[in-house]
């Protein structure tokens, strides 16, 4: 791993993360939405999620039923075999990955599944889209263990 970049990979202190979510409660959202994909292009200029894969070792997905029925034809399975393999049924009633790390996380932290992999995964950490400033407790807690969120707050931060 490049040392100009592991700090990147340490836990935010809770002073910055509470920093930072009030940055985003008062931030004006269309002018920051503009510089969302030029600060996410440079987070992943320098994140290699091959070295990390804490979202896949950490968090699951929700795993919708396009997903499912996409992922469970693929490998040859009944949705239903899939699900009952798989998946369960989390407390907001969304489908997720029955274990941690997700069960199609390889040992070299490839993804199984990458080509068909949920639409979750597609669009995570989702620092180049309104769902940074419009879910920000979803933000703040991959702020907690996704580098490249970490990257993008420290980015904000110092424009803010």
């Amino acid at each position: 791993m490049d040392e100009s970049v592991e700090h990147l990979y340490e836990t935010p202190t809770p002073e910055v993360l509470k920093k930072f979510q009030n940055f985003l409660k008062r931030v004006d959202k269309k002018t920051m939405l503009r510089q969302l994909p030029d600060l996410h292009d440079a987070a992943f200029d320098k994140i290699n999620c091959l070295e990390c894969a804490r979202c896949c070792k950490s968090y699951s997905p929700r795993f919708k039923m396009p997903d499912i029925k996409r992922i469970s034809k693929v490998m040859g399975m009944k949705e239903t075999a899939f699900i009952d393999t798989y998946l369960t049924m989390d407390n907001d009633g969304d489908y997720v990955a029955n274990e941690k790390p997700c069960p199609f996380l390889g040992n070299d932290n490839a993804c199984s599944i990458y080509e068909d992999r949920p639409t979750d995964c597609q669009r995570f950490p989702y620092t180049d889209e309104d769902v940074f400033f419009k879910k920000i407790p979803i933000t703040m807690k991959n702020a907690e263990f996704c580098p490249a969120v970490h990257d993008v707050m420290i980015a904000l931060l110092s424009k803010g």
